[in-house]
C-alpha cells in the first residue's frame, strides 16, 4: 500500500478538480451535426441588458466560441468598445486548447488599449481594448466576457444569435431587463425556420437559440443579414452623450435629430457667403446654383473621418468646416447644406447606410445608418450629393449609396425616401472600333470604350493614375487574358456633365491567332471576354441574387490579312432569358472585312433557388459564344 503526504493528495486533488472542470471546454463534445460546414462553433452567447433608468445601462457579455480553422477566427474577436461616457467595469479572456485545457489568460489590464478607428481619422473618442491573440494550433476555444456601463441608452444592443455563413451555434440567449419599465419597442425579423424561445413581459424580453446548424454559403445569394434571425430594440425615451431624446416614428426621430443635433450648426463666416453669393451671381436656376456651390465644396474641402459630437452623430459646425477644409461625412454634408442655404437652394441632411446595398428599416425607427449624404428636392426628381468626394459628378451617387432606403431629416420631421437606381441596362459599356490582323497573326485595334452608370463608377477614377500605373491596369486587369498585349496610346475623356467616361485606346498584341501550314485561326472576341460561370451545386439551398446588372454593347470591323480568304462567318445566335440577354452578329462586307457585334444584358434580381441551374446553364452558353474562333484559309 502507498502512502502520499497528505499536502500532495491535496494537489492532486485540487489540479485534477480544477483540469476536469475545464473539459466542457473541449472540442470532442461538439455533436458532429454542429461542424458540418463550420469554420466556428458558438457553445455559448448571451447578452445580458439592464436599463436602469433613461441614462443608466448596463450590458454584460458572455462568449465561448471554439475555432475549427483558420477560417473561423472572425468569429472568435476579442475586444470591447467605450467611450467618454462609457466604462468598462469587467474584461478577461480565456483560451483553451482542443481538449480543453487552458493555455492562454488575459485580465483587464493585459488587453492593449487603442483608438476604435483607423489612421484616416483625425480624432475620435471612441476607443476599444482589445486581445491580438495568434492561434498557434487548431481547434482551440475563446471564453470572454466583459461587463460595461454607460449613460448613452440609445443604442441598444441587438441580437444576432447567428453571425453569418460557416458558423453553427450550440446555444445563443439575449436578456433585456428593463427595471423602470421605460417604453420601448422591437422587432423580430427572419425568424420562421428558427426554433427561437421568447419570454416576454413589460419589464423583460428574453430569447434563446440552442442548436443551430451552419450555413454554408453559396454563391450568387443573398446576404446572411437578409436571412438569418436577429432582434432590433429601440427604447422610446433615452440619453445619448447627456441629451435627452423621444421618439416612436421616423417622423419624431427626424424632429428630434434636426433640433438637437443639426440646427443652429450652419452658420457660415460672412467672408464666404459673400463669396459664394458672389459665384452664383446672375443665375436664377436653383439646380445650377447647386452645381456651383458643389464645385466649390469640393475644391476647397478634403475627407477626414471625425467621430465626435454627440454620440458621433453630430455635424461639425459649418464654420469650423469652413475654417479647417476638412471634415468627416457628416461635417461636409452639414456644410454644403449651409452654402446652398446661402443661394437659397434647399436641401436636408440625409441618413444612409453605405457601401454594402442596405436600407434604413422604414418600418421601424432607431438609430440607424452609417453615412450622411445630402438631399436636394427637385419637383420629384430629388438629387443626392455624395459630400465625401472630390471627384464625383454633381448628383452621381454610384454603388456606394444607390437605390437604397434613406432617412431624409426635414425640420418638421424625417421622411423615408429611396436614392437614385443604375439597374440593368443604364449601367452601359459601348465599345467601337476596328481590329487589324497582319500575315503574322499580330492585332492592331483602335478602340472608343464608352462607360455610363456603375460602369462609369468603375472607371472614372483611371484619370488620377499615372500613365504607367494606367497601362498596367489595362494589361494586367482588363484585359489579362490577352499575352503580349501593349497600348500604344490612350486618351481619357471624363464627361462629368454627362456622367459619361470615354477611353480612347490604341492596342497591339503580338502572336494573337494561331498559324499553321492549313490555316488561320483567331478568337473573334477580342476585348471583350464574358467567361463567367457559376459554381455548380448538385443541391442549391439558398436563393439566386444577382447583384447588379449591366448592359455591354461591342462593335468591330475587323480585318483579315489580304491574302486570306473569308469563306465562312460564324452564324448569328441569340439567346433570353429571365435573367437578360446575349447575341452575337457577324456581317460580311468585303473579301477581307467583316463587322462582328456583341450585345450582352444582364438583369439584377433575387430568384427562387431552383432558377440557378438556369441561370448557370445560361452563362455557360454565353462563354462558350465568347470563346467563338473563326478559321480561314489562303488564297
Amino acid at each position: 500500500m502507498f502512502k502520499f503526504p497528505l499536502l500532495i493528495i491535496f494537489t492532486l486533488f485540487f489540479s485534477f478538480t480544477i483540469f476536469s472542470q475545464k473539459k466542457e471546454y473541449s472540442s470532442l463534445l461538439i455533436p458532429i451535426e454542429l461542424k458540418e460546414d463550420a469554420n466556428a462553433v458558438v457553445r455559448d452567447n448571451s447578452i445580458e441588458i439592464t436599463i436602469e433608468a433613461i441614462n443608466r445601462m448596463v450590458v454584460r457579455k458572455r462568449k465561448i466560441v471554439t475555432v475549427l480553422n483558420k477560417l473561423g477566427n472572425t468569429d472568435a474577436r476579442i475586444g470591447e468598445s467605450y467611450d467618454n461616457n462609457t466604462k468598462i467595469t469587467k474584461l478577461s479572456a480565456k483560451i483553451y486548447d482542443a481538449f480543453g485545457n487552458e493555455i492562454k489568460k488575459y485580465s483587464k489590464n493585459k488587453f492593449l488599449d487603442v483608438s476604435a478607428v483607423d489612421g484616416g481619422t483625425l480624432y475620435s473618442d471612441s476607443r476599444v481594448k482589445y486581445v491580438d491573440y495568434t492561434p498557434v494550433t487548431y481547434p482551440y476555444t475563446l471564453v470572454f466576457e466583459s461587463e460595461y456601463k454607460t449613460t448613452t441608452t440609445g443604442f441598444i444592443p441587438w441580437w444576432f444569435p447567428v453571425n453569418g455563413y460557416y458558423v453553427s451555434v450550440e446555444k445563443s440567449s439575449y436578456i433585456l431587463k428593463n427595471e423602470e419599465a421605460i417604453s420601448w419597442r422591437k422587432k423580430e425579423q427572419n425568424f420562421k425556420g428558427f426554433e427561437i424561445d421568447k419570454q416576454e413581459s413589460t419589464t423583460e424580453l428574453k430569447y434563446s437559440l440552442v442548436n443551430q446548424k451552419a450555413y454554408k454559403y453559396e454563391s450568387n445569394t443573398i446576404s446572411s443579414r437578409e436571412m438569418l434571425p436577429k432582434v432590433i430594440v429601440s427604447l422610446d425615451k433615452f440619453n445619448l452623450d447627456g441629451v435627452y431624446g423621444e421618439f416612436t416614428n421616423w417622423e419624431e426621430f427626424g424632429q428630434w435629430m434636426h433640433k438637437f443635433l443639426i440646427a443652429g450648426r450652419d452658420i457660415l463666416d460672412e467672408t464666404t457667403k459673400i463669396k459664394i453669393l458672389e459665384l452664383v451671381k446672375g443665375i436664377e436656376d436653383p439646380i445650377e446654383k447647386a452645381k456651383i456651390v458643389y464645385e466649390f465644396m469640393q475644391n476647397k474641402t478634403r475627407y477626414i473621418s471625425v467621430q465626435v459630437g454627440i454620440g458621433g452623430w453630430q455635424p461639425i459646425a459649418a464654420d469650423e468646416v469652413d475654417s479647417v477644409g476638412y471634415g468627416d461625412c457628416k461635417g461636409l454634408t452639414n456644410y454644403t447644406k449651409a452654402l446652398l442655404d446661402v443661394v437659397g437652394v434647399t436641401s436636408y441632411f440625409t441618413l444612409v447606410y453605405a457601401n454594402e446595398k442596405r436600407n434604413i428599416d422604414k418600418d421601424f425607427s432607431s438609430f440607424q445608418g452609417n453615412h450622411a449624404i445630402l438631399n436636394i428636392p427637385n419637383n420629384g426628381q430629388d438629387i443626392w450629393l455624395e459630400c465625401t468626394s472630390q471627384t464625383n459628378p454633381f448628383g452621381f451617387l454610384g454603388d456606394f449609396t444607390d437605390d437604397r432606403d434613406v432617412l431624409v431629416i426635414q425640420p418638421d420631421g424625417g421622411v423615408i425616401k429611396r436614392t437614385t437606381s443604375y439597374k440593368n441596362e443604364i449601367n452601359l459599356q459601348t465599345i467601337k472600333g476596328e481590329i487589324t490582323f497582319n500575315e503574322k497573326g499580330n492585332v492592331k485595334a483602335t478602340l472608343k470604350r464608352t462607360s455610363k452608370g456603375t460602369q462609369y463608377d468603375s472607371k472614372f477614377n483611371l484619370v488620377n493614375l499615372s500613365e504607367e500605373e494606367l497601362i498596367k491596369n489595362y494589361k494586367s486587369n482588363v484585359w489579362s487574358y490577352n499575352n503580349n498585349l501593349e497600348v500604344n496610346s490612350v486618351k481619357l475623356n471624363n464627361d462629368k456633365d454627362n456622367v459619361v467616361f470615354i477611353e480612347d485606346l490604341e492596342l497591339s498584341i503580338q502572336n494573337f491567332a494561331t498559324i499553321n501550314e492549313k490555316e488561320y485561326l483567331f478568337r473573334v472576341n477580342v476585348f471583350n471576354k464574358e467567361n463567367y460561370i457559376p459554381k455548380r451545386y448538385r443541391k442549391r439551398k439558398l436563393p439566386l441574387k444577382i447583384n447588379r446588372g449591366y448592359k455591354d454593347i461591342d462593335e468591330y470591323i475587323i480585318k483579315i490579312p489580304a491574302n486570306y480568304n473569308l469563306e465562312f462567318l460564324p452564324t448569328n445566335k441569340e439567346l433570353t432569358t429571365k435573367f437578360g440577354s446575349y447575341s452575337i452578329a457577324f456581317k460580311k462586307i468585303d473579301s477581307s472585312t467583316f463587322s462582328y457585334k456583341k450585345s450582352i444584358m444582364i438583369k439584377e434580381g433575387i430568384y427562387p433557388k431552383d432558377d440557378y441551374k438556369i441561370y448557370r446553364s445560361f452563362r455557360r452558353s454565353i462563354a462558350k459564344l465568347e470563346n467563338i474562333r473563326i478559321a480561314i484559309i489562303k488564297k
